[in-house]
């Protein structure tokens, strides 16, 4: 089994914004596999589904980004997954608009709800695939960047930054971390 955990914030208030990269892409993937089946565990909402015909559990932390780190315990925990069948989604405002960039351990670049999942799980071993928001304008706080929404010349790319996303994803569950980096960073 494989856990893939999308990072962003509930609430409508900040759906469409940059930090909610993470979201798109579960959702992407849910779609792709034609699963609109969710359900409430982990403080968050899973959906379960088979990618490549491998079962692949979508989780949305209902946390706040910040918080992230128990919901992902929790599933990692209950379905006693090793670090390598975890990968987490999330953005990057040290990447250029819609760059995606795999990684399988290391610190969390500033990210705050990766930097609370490696906390909780006491590692940096977590693999991951960041999402480039962008590098944080002149004279913005980060935290407000981050809680933007994307501007209108911004959406398409995102959305097409999204969809490869959805299937780097796939190609994770199907050919593991060494392959993702060599084709995708």
């Amino acid at each position: 089994m494989k856990l893939v955990v999308g990072l962003g914030n509930p609430g409508r208030k900040y759906v469409g914004t940059r930090h909610n990269v993470g979201y798109l892409v579960l959702d992407e993937l849910a779609r792709r596999a034609r699963e609109d089946r969710t359900r409430r565990a982990f403080d968050g909402v899973t959906s379960e589904l088979s990618l490549d015909g491998e079962r692949t559990l979508l989780l949305w932390p209902r946390t706040y980004m910040n918080r992230s780190g128990a919901s992902v315990l929790a599933a990692r925990d209950f379905y006693k997954l090793n670090s390598e069948e975890l990968l987490v989604v999330c953005d990057d405002f040290s990447l250029p608009l819609a760059k995606l960039r795999f990684r399988a351990k290391g610190s969390s670049g500033g990210q705050r709800g990766l930097a609370d999942i490696l906390r909780v799980l006491s590692t940096e071993d977590v693999p991951r695939l960041r999402i480039g928001i962008g590098d944080v304008p002149h004279g913005w706080d980060a935290a407000d960047y981050v809680l933007a929404k994307f501007s209108r010349q911004q959406t398409p790319l995102v959305e097409e930054a999204t969809v490869r996303a959805a299937e780097a994803v796939e190609t994770w569950v199907r050919h593991g971390m060494p392959f993702c980096m060599n084709k995708y960073n």
